[in-house]
């Protein structure tokens, strides 16, 4: 019988995931997209590899199993799959058609909605993805500034920029390697040490999972205005999540540019990029960004609609109160269940993660035989509660009472000494997600977190 939400007997039967992962190792390399999504991410043997069709907060893999996500597609799905307002303005803008010869209308309605929500945007860019839009970012900062160097902290997509201070950086020549540095996140005073005339852009995500000491944002953007450095945010989670003006409007702290692209348009592709006008000018001689699928009016049409439901039904902070619900009721059961010595749940509420202390032994044998056990109970578990807007209250009951069932498992086999014997398939991959420690180019893989 399939591995559904409500009646879970045993692991679910995957022979279709399988199958077709099979079929793609003989003609992808890489099988996945991105490494999120990839088999290494969830455990050989045990979990599905390929989701079929979603509806609200629940997904479907090809064999048919049922599962609540906490996933959301990592972080696009901010209203729900097949969200009826979106869907409907796709389908309406279909009807018209997809791509065009000249400039679409929607251009110009999407950036004046952006314009009123965002509060840096002075101007509005279109593209495709998230590393377009910091690399278009990054770009016109040594324009503007001409300067070279470029300070970072977070993850900021696969572009050589960024993508040369990490361990994979194959085919990425020294000599850009060489201009991008890393700093500590809420270390203000590593970075006034360290800025100086020959950095053109300091990038960093807001927040991750750990929260900005108070004032750090607002005098990191004292610091890099005093030495003529670029501010850019990295809002790729922060945007339309924390608050539909992202961190900006949140911490109220104006960068001079920042970049969005995950939760604007309900899993259609599309990324913005907002800024100062006189930084942005510089795309219309001086600095070359473009894409013939900037203007894809589906997209589009899904942003405006996204963006509306976001803001009508005031989202955010339906997003932190769930997620407070499910982040804290984690904790609660932790300390109740007596697991509180290994685990623990954090992050802001609209988007929390579950991490693992050194006592509990291998954070990823341990995770894994969490996922394993989650998804047995029919919850598709990464580590991650990325929350939409259709995440119910029945959602996060189920889960936690799903988390009360497994944390005794996860206890007794810790306390074991051996967790690999509980375990029915694979380990799950490190894969790197930031690197750390200003000046410091990393050689080896530090963190097990991946956008």
């Amino acid at each position: 019988m399939p591995n559904t939400v409500k009646f879970n007997p045993d692991y679910p039967e995957i022979t279709q995931s399988n199958s077709l992962y099979e079929r793609a190792l003989k003609v992808q390399k890489p099988v996945t997209q991105t490494l999120a999504k990839g088999p290494g991410q969830f455990t050989n043997g045990v979990a599905p590899k390929y989701i079929k069709r979603g509806q609200g907060s629940h997904v479907w893999d090809v064999d048919g199993n049922e599962y609540i996500d906490f996933n959301s597609a990592i972080g696009p799905i901010s209203l729900g799959y097949a969200y009826p307002a979106v869907d409907e303005a796709i389908k309406k803008q279909l009807a018209d058609g997809i791509t065009f010869s000249l400039m679409h209308p929607l251009e110009v309605e999407l950036s004046e909605l952006i314009q009123e929500v965002i509060p840096n945007a002075e101007a509005v860019k279109i593209s495709k993805t998230g590393a377009d839009v910091c690399s278009a970012a990054i770009r016109v900062a040594r324009a503007f500034t001409g300067r070279d160097k470029i300070f970072c902290c977070g993850y900021h997509g696969w572009h050589d920029w960024y993508i040369g201070i990490t361990s994979r950086n194959a085919g990425i020549p020294e000599a850009i390697q060489n201009m991008t540095y890393t700093f500590e996140y809420n270390d203000i005073e590593a970075i006034k040490a360290a800025l100086d005339e020959t950095v053109a852009a300091l990038i960093l995500e807001p927040f991750i999972f750990e929260a900005p000491k108070p004032g750090f944002l607002k005098e990191l953007a004292e610091v890099c205005k005093a030495n003529g450095t670029l501010l850019i945010f990295d809002e790729m989670w922060t945007g339309f999540r924390i608050a539909i003006g992202g961190a900006q409007e949140y911490f109220d702290v104006k960068a001079d540019l920042a970049v969005y692209s995950k939760a604007c348009a309900n899993g259609m592709p599309i990324a913005l990029l907002t800024g100062r006008a006189d930084v942005m000018e510089l795309f219309n001689s001086e600095v070359f960004s473009y894409t013939t699928f900037g203007g894809e009016a589906l997209s589009l049409a899904a942003c405006i609609a996204t963006i509306n439901e976001l803001r009508d039904k005031n989202v955010p902070q339906y997003l932190d109160e769930k997620g407070a619900l499910l982040k804290d009721g984690y904790n609660t059961l932790a300390i109740e269940m007596g697991t509180d010595i290994y685990t623990r749940c954090i992050g802001y509420n609209c988007r929390s993660m579950v991490t693992f202390t050194p006592e509990a032994g291998n954070a990823l044998e341990v995770k894994t035989l969490m996922q394993q056990e989650m998804i047995k109970r029919g919850v598709l578990w990464a580590g991650f509660h990325n929350m939409c807007y259709s995440h119910s209250d029945e959602d996060i009951a189920y889960t936690l009472s799903a988390y009360r069932d497994v944390m005794p498992i996860m206890k007794e086999a810790i306390q074991s000494g051996n967790v690999k014997q509980y375990l029915k398939g694979d380990v799950l991959e490190a894969v790197f997600r930031k690197v750390s420690n200003y000046n410091i180019k990393p050689k080896k893989i530090i963190s097990s977190l991946v956008q």
